[in-house]
């Protein structure tokens, strides 16, 4: 996969969704991509840190500081709850997950961001995998904020018609997920 439409996705799905992304945490081990799409954001001010992804240095962030986080750590109960501490009261997060036929897995971390999220939804990245949106206020359908997707210059797949149909999911994911996606 173009690593541009993965970077585009992980980024602008969230900040084109929360109404005020001022904060950003990116957890990764290869953030540039990222930290290069949220430098997009021209007309806003986003304060943007990065850290490995490593739950040590994730233990060290303060608490209630992020509107958004982007992650690549590997989640687990623990990884969760220190996503939930670091994210504020409208907080949204994006995380990497295990492939959705790895229906047990995705359950039990769907299950635990479900004491912390009001939405939980898997989206498309383009390449047939899925990243896991989380948000304690906001819903990627119907709170995406058009103009800011108007006013992203430089953009190579992500717009305001790709938004919305990245959450599209079939019946078969829908039937087995029923009740633990929450949208």
């Amino acid at each position: 996969m173009k690593d541009f439409i993965y970077n585009e996705m992980m980024v602008h799905v969230p900040l084109c969704t929360h109404k005020e992304p001022n904060n950003v945490l990116i957890i990764s081990s290869n953030s540039a991509g990222f930290v290069q799409e949220i430098q997009k954001y021209k007309y806003d001010d986003i304060n943007c840190d990065v850290i490995s992804a490593d739950i040590n240095l994730l233990r060290e962030v303060a608490d209630d500081k992020y509107d958004v986080v982007i992650s690549e750590l590997e989640t687990d109960a623990a990884v969760l709850a220190h996503f939930n501490r670091v994210l504020n009261e409208e907080g949204l997060l994006v995380t990497v997950h295990p492939s959705l036929g790895d229906v047990p897995e995705n359950k039990k971390i769907m299950q635990i961001l479900g004491k912390y999220a009001k939405i939980i939804m898997p989206y498309n990245l383009g390449n047939g995998k899925t990243a896991l949106l989380a948000s304690k206020e906001y819903h990627p359908t119907a709170d995406i904020i058009l103009q800011r997707t108007d006013l992203l210059d430089g953009l190579e797949y992500y717009n305001c018609d790709i938004h919305p149909a990245a959450f599209a999911t079939g019946n078969n994911v829908r039937k087995e997920y029923l009740g633990i996606i929450k949208n």
